[in-house]
C-alpha cells in the first residue's frame, strides 16, 4: 500500500500524540472526520499503524540507567541465534535486541533502576543467554535526543 500526502500528516500527527480524538485528529490535518476515520482505519488494518502506547517517563518509573550491550555469540547456526533470540525476547528489561552486522552479533538496549539492578540483570539473564562468548556493556550518561517518531 501506498502511503500519500495526507497519510503522512496523519502519521506524523498521531506520532506525536496519539490519544487525540478523532475530531481533533481531523481539524488539525484539514480533512472531514469521517474521511480521516477511514484512513485512520486503513493505515491501522495494513499495519503502518502498528499499535497505540503510552510513552513513559524512565525517572518517574525507576528505570534511570541506560545500558547499551554488545553481544557476540560462539557461533552463527541458525539453532543458535533463534535460541538467543527466543530468550533475549523473555527479558523483561530489554527494550531493543538488533542483530548487527559488525564487531557484535547482536546490540541490546537495557534499561535499569541503578549499577546494581544492572549487575542483576546481567547475572540473571543476560550472562546465561545461549551462546554467548563476549558481552560488551556501555552505560549512557544523558540522553541527548530521543524520539520516536519515524520520519515520513
Amino acid at each position: 500500500m501506498e502511503i500519500d500526502d495526507i497519510d503522512r500528516r496523519i502519521l506524523r500527527a498521531l506520532q506525536k500524540s496519539g490519544r487525540m480524538s478523532n475530531a481533533e485528529l481531523a481539524e488539525r490535518i484539514s480533512l472531514s472526520p469521517s474521511a480521516c476515520h477511514r484512513r485512520v482505519q486503513r493505515l491501522e488494518k495494513e499495519k503502518i499503524i502498528k499499535d497505540y502506547v503510552a510513552l513513559l517517563e524512565p525517572r518517574m518509573v525507576d528505570r534511570r540507567t541506560t545500558v547499551f550491550v554488545e553481544i557476540s555469540l560462539s557461533g552463527q547456526a541458525d539453532s543458535l541465534l533463534a535460541a538467543f533470540e527466543r530468550e533475549v525476547a523473555l527479558i523483561p528489561d530489554v527494550l531493543e535486541c538488533h542483530l548487527m552486522a559488525g564487531t557484535a552479533d547482536y546490540l541490546m538496549k537495557v534499561v535499569a533502576s541503578d549499577t546494581d539492578d544492572f549487575a542483576r540483570i546481567h547475572r540473571r539473564y543476560l550472562a546465561r543467554l545461549p551462546g554467548v562468548a563476549k558481552l560488551q556493556s556501555s552505560f549512557a550518561l544523558r540522553t541527548v535526543f530521543k524520539t520516536t517518531a519515524l520520519p515520513l
